[in-house]
């Protein structure tokens, strides 16, 4: 009776210990975890896969095929690709285009952040200029291209009446309609919107930057163009690598503001890349030819990027690990 009792009692406290079989084995709490956050991501995934990579690679499949909404698509190689690079002129002139509106961002960073070292400083209603400055980012793109088509007007803009009031031109330059001044126009156009939102960002970094560093610099007989050169600079590289890469997307999106200025005249003088596939998908309905425009665009765009990142040290935008 004492050996059953005994037995018992040991069985009771777990002895011997149970073996789990493989298929009744409970999960770790790492498994467990892991299986959260892929219950947490999955449908963030999902609309990522289905609104981001299948539409890519779609359209990477399309502009190799001869397609129309009402014929069967038929294989069409690289014939896009030949037409776009060696009998497509406006292409070249587009791209052209797309490049140098593109290099207004570095004019729209180092005018970014000469005002954001203005605003920096201790001086009476610097929260006031701030706000005003960074008015202009929050508008509709479409407002700011109306806003700047009355300004450059050439019979009753702003520009022209100020320019006739002081003498300088006898008439009104017509802007958005010469081929000299249209593109510079829609820059300084798109450099005063994007302005605001660089001088936040660069803003951040300056006050991100330890006050310590300046003092111990000055104590040491540095001057202000040389802290300027060795400590602020380098420190704002992640800023100001942010916004070279903002400024490079907004450049090949800058959609809006082109058409409701100039719609890429006169005589292409404005057509970008990006209103150039506009113009070819929806005004001559040659959707497969403007999926090839888009894979060009996408490749530009992502070396562009890599270009920018490796310039700034190749490890712009990495998170250390805590240790």
């Amino acid at each position: 009776m004492e050996t059953g009792s005994g037995s018992a009692a040991a069985t009771r406290r777990g002895w011997p210990p149970r073996r789990w079989t493989r298929g009744r084995r409970r999960p770790g709490p790492f498994r467990r975890r892991g299986l959260l956050i892929a219950a947490f991501l999955a449908p963030s995934l999902l609309v990522f896969l289905l609104y981001r990579v299948v539409p890519l690679g779609w359209n990477v499949l399309l502009s190799f095929q001869r397609w129309s909404p009402f014929k069967p698509a038929k294989w069409a190689g690289l014939h896009h690709y030949e037409e776009m690079l060696l009998h497509d002129d406006v292409f070249w002139q587009s791209l052209w285009n797309t490049v140098v509106f593109m290099s207004s961002s570095p004019i729209a960073i180092a005018l970014a952040l000469g005002v954001a070292l203005l605003v920096d400083q201790p001086i009476r209603g610097r929260a006031l200029y701030r706000a005003a400055i960074f008015l202009s980012y929050p508008l509709m793109t479409v407002a700011v291209g109306i806003i700047w088509r009355w300004l450059y007007d050439e019979k009753v803009g702003l520009l022209n009446f100020a320019l006739i009031s002081l003498g300088v031109v006898s008439r009104g330059i017509p802007f958005l309609d010469s081929f000299q001044w249209a593109m510079p126009a829609v820059i300084v156009a798109a450099i005063w919107q994007i302005l605001g939102f660089f001088m936040i960002i660069l803003l951040a970094g300056l006050q991100n930057i330890p006050r310590e560093l300046h003092e111990a610099a000055a104590i040491d007989g540095a001057g202000a163009g040389q802290r300027f050169g060795r400590i602020t600079l380098p420190l704002l590289r992640p800023a100001i690598f942010l916004c070279l890469v903002l400024g490079i997307i907004s450049s090949f999106t800058s959609f809006d503001l082109i058409y409701v200025m100039t719609r890429g005249g006169p005589n292409y003088s404005t057509e970008l890349l990006i209103t150039y596939i506009y113009r070819v998908a929806f005004g001559l309905s040659k959707l497969d030819y403007a999926a090839a425009l888009t894979v060009v665009l996408f490749l530009f765009l992502l070396a562009l990027t890599w270009l920018a990142n490796r310039a700034a040290g190749g490890e712009a935008g990495a998170v250390e690990a805590p240790e």
